[in-house]
């Protein structure tokens, strides 16, 4: 088993070091882009689209889609990043309605513009998939679906387990919920398609090119300046490492595990030949799908967090880590307890203290950013570029209307407050998750019920 490697999707594409050369001095440009992952490129095609005069240039510290762009789940889910009721307090149940709807569409804008451009990333859009594997479990999945429906969300289909089997035979599961607003994609093929894209349309990509410093009009590296009318900070995870930011968005960690290709007899007995993405409703839970060369990707919480918001850079997952996702997998997946393990890997997502992605562009100091997806970024990124293109030009859209757009959170708190809540918080999923297991359990732990409080989820 490879462990670390950055991620299988990455390694099976032979793409683990930088192909573009550094910054070789001082620039100037129109738009300068911090993030060579899916926010700074879809917000350079975006730009590059609209108008192809502009010069744009995108600093990468490692290589096109080193962070999360290249090492999630590969879920393009319509899943909104935050709180339905934190937006409609700024902006109504208009206003949330209006970003539940851009997101559904975000889908098929990207299905669209990936058949558009040529880049083959895999896409099948079979929906997404929760199933429920114990009565906490069913009970909880019963109020997420009469909640989004009290969203006016009709598309969530309840599921009974004749009905669940029919499209996937998950263990234990009783209950499903499904919506088709999500496809499965290769991660890898689609940043890395995208890099090429937006090289196609004249955008300079600088990769092993670190960003030291973002001011205003500014951005710095080891190897030159680039001065730009705006600086778009399209970090996510990694933003922690730029002064001053620290405490702006918590980097989370996320592993994966992928299985070798699975025989066509352990297919037979799954299911699954709808390629859903499928998901349960445990506290810590699981994310997984069906890959294009017929493995499992299963993926969920190792350690969460790193003292400080450091990051571990090589993608290595701790054994127990590794060892807690084959069980997940197993228990889930029967048919797989004999399959081997052929990567593992971990990458780190965004969190902003109130869990709410955002867009933001001061006109005064010429600073854009976008992020904060709390995993739900495969989709929200292409969002983010088209609302970060009508920001930058100036556009009245109704993009920059939605209630993410200027929205702020406060910061996180300091050390050791941040370490040891993120750890009582996962400490405490876990141990509800355990006690939701017996079979004496009936409705959520009271554990889960501290730990959401904890989180300000």
């Amino acid at each position: 088993m490879i462990n670390g490697g950055v991620s299988y999707w990455l390694t099976s594409l032979g793409r683990t070091e930088p192909t573009r050369s550094a910054l070789g001095g001082d620039v100037t440009a129109d738009v300068a882009i911090v993030g060579g992952g899916l926010t700074g490129l879809w917000t350079a095609y975006y730009l590059a689209k609209a108008d192809p005069t502009l010069r744009i240039v995108v600093l990468e510290a490692e290589f096109c889609g080193y962070g999360a762009s290249g090492r999630n789940g590969g879920w393009l889910t319509a899943a909104l990043a935050g709180s339905r009721e934190r937006y409609a307090r700024t902006h109504g149940r208009d206003g949330v309605l209006a970003l539940q709807q851009a997101m559904k569409d975000t889908v098929d804008e990207v299905i669209d513009v990936l058949r558009t451009e040529g880049v083959d990333a895999d896409v099948v859009k079979g929906g997404e998939l929760s199933v429920a594997c114990s009565r906490p479990q069913v009970e909880r999945l019963r109020q997420e679906a009469a909640y989004l429906h009290g969203w006016g969300d009709e598309d969530h289909e309840v599921l009974d387990a004749p009905a669940l089997a029919e499209r996937v035979r998950v263990a234990d599961a009783a209950l499903g919920l499904w919506t088709p607003h999500c496809a499965r994609v290769h991660p890898a093929k689609l940043v890395l398609g995208l890099a090429e894209v937006v090289e196609r349309l004249g955008v300079t990509i600088h990769e092993s090119s670190p960003v030291t410093a973002i001011e205003p009009r500014r951005a710095v590296t080891p190897y030159g300046t680039v001065t730009a009318d705006v600086v778009v900070r399209a970090t996510e995870g990694f933003t922690a490492r730029i002064p001053g930011l620290r405490r702006t968005w918590l980097p989370m960690n996320s592993a994966m595990l992928v299985t070798e290709p699975l025989a066509d007899d352990v297919w037979d007995a799954i299911g699954w030949d709808g390629l859903e993405t499928i998901g349960d409703m445990a506290h810590a839970y699981m994310y997984a799908q069906r890959t294009a060369d017929g493995r499992i990707a299963i993926g969920g919480r190792g350690v969460p967090y790193r003292y400080a918001s450091t990051t571990d850079q090589a993608g290595h997952t701790q054994e127990a880590t590794v060892a807690s996702l084959r069980d997940v997998l197993v228990r889930r997946f029967p048919q797989t307890a004999d399959a081997r393990i052929d990567h593992a890997w971990a990458g780190v997502l965004g969190v902003p203290r109130d869990w709410c992605s955002t867009v933001t562009l001061d006109r005064g100091t010429g600073l854009a950013a976008a992020g904060g997806y709390t995993g739900h970024g495969v989709a929200t990124t292409n969002l983010a570029g088209r609302t970060l293109r009508d920001l930058i030009l100036d556009r009245d859209s109704a993009l920059v209307t939605l209630p993410w757009v200027g929205r702020r959170a406060r910061r996180w708190e300091p050390e050791p407050l941040r370490w040891l809540g993120v750890q009582a918080m996962y400490a405490a999923y876990r141990t509800a998750d355990r006690r939701e297991d017996s079979p004496a359990a009936s409705t959520t732990s009271w554990f889960a019920r501290v730990a959401d409080r904890v989180s300000g989820r």
